[in-house]
């Protein structure tokens, strides 16, 4: 058994708490961490609908209640403040407006620089506001002098952010996790699900789990949908996020224009993701950018085989077990899909094997906390040395 290092305060700051897949990242981090270390996590914004989650496991939640770009100021003297009384061993701060004010903020408080955390592989002008391009500039002018690391969740959003001008000895290159005790195949959830939408038990279900966004081109998936319907007119289709839901016009106008009302079957947002996302046959990421897809692999921890689109470290992560085309293309995402619902079921079951297999051979969630927790003690090593030499 690996040996714990020695126990860490560790300060997360984070730039809010509501869902999304760097958020529930750190959720998964903190279980993993919170056993052996003191946490304390730290959201500019509001308390956030997952501060209770993370104060379920022991860590405490302040929020600083940032709104808008006039309040950073303010929020990075505040941050000071709760940093002087915490006084942190490691700070590790999740996205680029926590890793500006985090980064800020340790300097004022006369503390080690943080590890900057850095989540997104899309920096497209329809994905990324105005305000964010503009931190993300000034963050790479100081990527230099405020972080002492900065840990990326995947390979191609490290290329593209040394392209902006970070600091490339910086990086280092972690992926998400994934906890495979909670995302795990489940027949119970396949018979569940099907008898919650009225379907038949052997009904083939593909499901996209992804916010309403265009980033994520839901009208590209529905367009495939649309193609694949006509040689596998059984194939039921779910949209599972923040907004897919029937109070979403334009989203329903889709389906309706793709002939797929009465298949596509709108979930919305929910807190039951691992038990929806074992019942499906075939899960699909239409992105058209993204870092490092959460959704592909807690789906292969389900045991579900994935179609996605080659966008940040999708392919790598899909590796062999599924299919993989171009962004932009639903074509080739009609033809990638069919080929898998059109296998016998014992096919995409194989699939699903292997799918797992590679989530537990290179993204299980204890190795990638270890990681973490490996990278935090190395940037405390040099302090704790110095106290033992003041010691001795």
């Amino acid at each position: 058994m690996r040996a714990r290092a020695n126990a860490m305060r560790i300060l997360f700051v984070i730039t809010g708490l509501d869902y999304g897949g760097a958020e529930r990242m750190l959720l998964n981090l903190v279980v993993r961490l919170a056993p052996s270390h003191e946490i304390v996590v730290v959201s500019l914004t509001e308390r956030g609908p997952m501060a209770a989650d993370f104060e379920r496991l022991g860590a405490r939640v302040i929020a600083l209640g940032m709104r808008g770009p006039h309040a950073m100021p303010s929020a990075v003297l505040r941050l000071v403040g709760h940093m002087r009384t915490i006084r942190p061993d490691v700070t590790s701060t999740w996205m680029y407006h926590a890793d500006l004010v985090g980064g800020l903020a340790t300097r004022l408080a006369g503390l080690p620089g943080p590890a900057w955390g850095i989540h997104n592989g899309d920096l497209s002008i329809e994905s990324t506001k105005r305000l964010t391009r503009a931190v993300i500039r000034l963050n790479a002018r100081l990527s230099g002098a405020l972080p002492r690391l900065i840990i990326c969740c995947s390979h191609a959003a490290r290329r593209m952010h040394v392209e902006q001008g970070y600091r490339d000895d910086r990086f280092m290159v972690i992926p998400n996790g994934f906890d495979m005790e909670r995302f795990r195949p489940s027949d119970d959830a396949r018979r569940w699900l099907r008898a919650e939408l009225g379907l038949p038990a052997d009904a083939v279900l593909v499901g996209l789990v992804a916010r309403w966004h265009p980033v994520k081109d839901h009208a590209g998936f529905l367009r495939a949908a649309s193609l694949v319907s006509r040689t596998h007119p059984g194939t039921h289709y779910l949209l599972v996020g923040s907004e897919c839901d029937a109070a979403n016009a334009a989203l329903v106008a889709l389906v309706e224009s793709a002939g797929l009302t009465g298949r596509v079957h709108l979930l919305g947002a929910r807190d039951d993701i691992a038990r929806v996302t074992a019942a499906l046959d075939v899960a699909v990421s239409s992105s058209t950018g993204e870092a490092f897809p959460n959704v592909l692999g807690e789906a292969m921890s389900c045991g579900v085989p994935c179609v996605t689109t080659d966008v940040g470290d999708s392919a790598h992560i899909v590796g062999d077990t599924g299919r993989i085309v171009q962004p932009r293309d639903p074509q080739a995402l009609a033809v990638a899909l069919a080929e898998v619902v059109g296998m016998p079921r014992a096919g995409r079951l194989e699939l699903g094997r292997r799918a797992r297999a590679r989530i537990r051979d290179n993204f299980e969630l204890g190795h990638v906390s270890a990681l973490y927790e490996d990278a935090f003690g190395a940037l405390l090593q040099p302090r704790r040395a110095r106290a033992r030499g003041m010691d001795a």
